[in-house]
């Protein structure tokens, strides 16, 4: 039996954004995130289904995947949204592979207008 490889830091920082973003709860959160920086407390309010143990656990999987950025101010900790794993994960997997069809689609409408 041949040994995996071991994976390079890029294929392990992708995977932990694939997986933060798999759940619909920390997608949410991200969407709140997007608008302007909250407090912890905010996205409690923002989330109400979920406890404040519950946002924390997945504050911290997002942080883990570099997605947010935390700073502390006195009892606050305030969460700031951190775009760029979300863009080299874009640029890395789903810009190469949307290009061949959007190429596509340019020559079918060139030919569709010609045609006319």
């Amino acid at each position: 039996m041949v040994k995996r490889p071991k994976q390079a830091k890029q294929d392990l920082e992708d995977e932990a954004v694939i997986k933060a973003m798999a759940n619909g709860d920390r997608r949410q959160i991200l969407d709140l995130l997007r608008e302007e920086p909250q407090t912890t407390g905010m996205i409690c309010r923002g989330l109400p289904w979920l406890n404040r143990c519950t946002v924390m656990q997945h504050l911290g999987v997002l942080e883990n995947a570099g997605l947010v950025i935390t700073h502390k101010e006195g009892r606050q900790r305030w969460n700031y949204l951190d775009v760029a794993p979300i863009q080299r994960f874009h640029e890395r997997w789903i810009k190469a592979y949307a290009q061949p069809s959007a190429s596509f689609l340019s020559k079918l409408k060139r030919d569709l207008e010609s045609a006319a």
